[in-house]
């Protein structure tokens, strides 16, 4: 199990621009997000925490990854011919939410939470390339336990556990409804894969911010 932080994260208004899917920035709107990311960055602590798992054993739609039960189909069918996968947590840190701008103020708000969101971000490709360059499994995707009904947000129990205290590791803690706090937190497996995997293949919710690949019809009948 490991730790990763001291991560480099550079972020610029242009960043956050494209982040917010706006085309122009005015002069006002520019110094904003640059005073905005300056606080932001003078506290940001991003840490990724994540561990080499082992498979001990698969059924019709459950896998055992280190002495932990995970129930759902897609998941066990996407490891269907793996021994070593990569669990883990990352967060944009608390530290963040200490210097949150006050909730008056709607457009400072709007866009501290995107740099939250893109700080969280850089510290997942940071991770990727991290398990990439170490350890060499070749391709990769990921699941995300909420991401899709097969795998509920329940779930992220289980993969809790097989950390241990992760709030002390990390600083992330799970609410009784399994959600992360701090909320610019994410979780999952990533796994070897011969093919392109995203959940949002499988996902007809419309519309979505956070989609990232085109629903597949043909992917979901693989997966039944």
């Amino acid at each position: 199990m490991e730790v990763l932080e001291h991560m480099t994260v550079e972020i610029t208004a242009e960043h956050v621009l494209t982040a917010l899917k706006m085309k122009k920035m005015n002069a006002s709107l520019k110094t904003l997000i640059s005073e905005l990311i300056e606080k932001a960055l003078r506290v940001a602590h991003p840490r990724a925490l994540f561990k080499v798992s082992y498979i001990e054993r698969k059924n019709e739609d459950t896998v055992d990854i280190d002495g932990i039960l995970f129930k759902s189909r897609i998941l066990r069918k996407n490891l269907e011919g793996a021994e070593r996968v990569f669990p883990y947590v990352v967060t944009a840190g608390r530290e963040l939410d200490a210097v949150s701008p006050t909730k008056d103020d709607i457009m400072a708000v709007f866009c501290f939470d995107t740099i939250k969101e893109l700080i969280l971000e850089s510290a997942y490709h940071h991770l990727e390339a991290y398990i990439l360059k170490r350890f060499v499994p070749g391709r990769m995707a990921h699941m995300n336990p909420g991401s899709l009904s097969d795998w509920p947000v329940s779930q992220q129990s289980a993969l809790f556990s097989l950390f241990g205290d992760v709030e002390a590791l990390i600083g992330v803690k799970l609410t009784p409804s399994f959600l992360m706090n701090p909320i610019k937190s994410v979780s999952g497996i990533y796994f070897p894969t011969e093919v392109d995997f995203k959940s949002c293949m499988l996902c007809t919710r419309h519309p979505c911010s956070n989609r990232r690949a085109a629903y597949n019809p043909e992917m979901v009948k693989k997966y039944r």
